[in-house]
């Protein structure tokens, strides 16, 4: 499914969990991983001195501490590298969001790993899960590939996505998205969810509408799922289609539990303007800060 993976990492406990998914997903895909990390911010212009973005501390990038920066990393992931044949560590100077987009384009990836955020507090605080961070969020939105946010220990997936969720408001970047969570339960023969969330508290219908619009809401959703989405799977018959109301990323968190999925795929967002100047959708960012499972960002074919 995927040759390169690209895992960036603050190496600090908030990037843990998506350490567990980039490895897991590199060894059972037989793909090359490449674990980046940015050393920081030029201090002044192109002086060799940088901020550092885990301390804040002034360092010179020289010879030792590139490789003292390295070290780090090794012990970081001991572990995960005793396993890993094909994992390349990588260091880069600059905006991190820059350095992120600059390396997956120069590389070529499949597939881009991060954490939702990558604050130094403890990653289980309900502060630190409450946040996304504007690296991620440049990233997302400027990325030629999906980009993979993991924000909790994912319980349900090991080495493999089994149980997909693919939400959708029957926007154009949602129809891209489909592709690419269509494209993966294809190829490693996960069940497919098909879900849409029709949003009561933003319809046409009024404040309180009646069961007999919302019904047929339901059923022109249904239509919808039927020529979009259902029409692509000939020859391919592990997927269900659920359609529910209420607010939708409530909605959406409710039945990934209920599906116990392993991996949520979304649109990066619904407006219809050009990827690179939309904003993170308001829907997927609360699934992201609250999701037990990755959820995979999609904003482009």
């Amino acid at each position: 499914m995927f040759k390169k993976i690209l895992f960036a990492t603050s190496a600090s406990p908030a990037c843990d969990n998506a350490a567990k998914v980039s490895f897991d997903l590199a060894q059972k895909n037989n793909a090359k991983l490449y674990a980046l990390h940015v050393l920081g911010v030029p201090s002044r212009g192109f002086s060799h001195t940088v901020t550092d973005l885990r301390t804040g501390e002034e360092e010179i990038v020289d010879a030792d501490y590139r490789d003292w920066v390295m070290e780090e990393l090794k012990t970081t992931y001991a572990t995960q590298l005793a396993e890993s044949e094909n994992t390349a560590l990588e260091l880069a100077v600059g905006v991190p969001a820059t350095e992120i987009l600059r390396f997956a384009r120069k590389e070529g990836v499949d597939l881009i790993v991060m954490g939702a955020n990558t604050r130094d507090d403890d990653p289980e605080s309900a502060r630190s899960r409450s946040i996304v961070g504007r690296t991620m969020e440049k990233v997302a939105r400027l990325a030629k590939c999906p980009v993979l946010i993991v924000n909790r220990p994912c319980t349900t997936c090991w080495k493999l996505f089994s149980n997909i969720v693919y939400c959708t408001d029957f926007s154009p970047a949602a129809d891209t998205a489909f592709e690419f969570a269509r494209t993966t339960a294809e190829e490693i023969g996960a069940k497919l969810n098909i879900f849409h969330a029709f949003d009561i508290n933003n319809s046409k219908l009024g404040l309180f509408p009646s069961q007999n619009d919302i019904e047929r809401q339901l059923e022109a959703a249904q239509k919808k799922i039927d020529e979009r989405y259902v029409s692509k799977l000939t020859g391919y018959d592990n997927y269900d289609v659920e359609i529910w109301e209420g607010t939708p990323y409530v909605e959406i968190l409710k039945f990934a539990r209920e599906k116990q999925a392993d991996l949520i795929i979304m649109a990066h967002h619904t407006a219809e303007v050009p990827a690179e100047d939309a904003e993170l959708g308001s829907t997927i960012e609360q699934v992201v800060v609250r999701s037990a499972c990755p959820v995979a960002s999609v904003s482009r074919a």
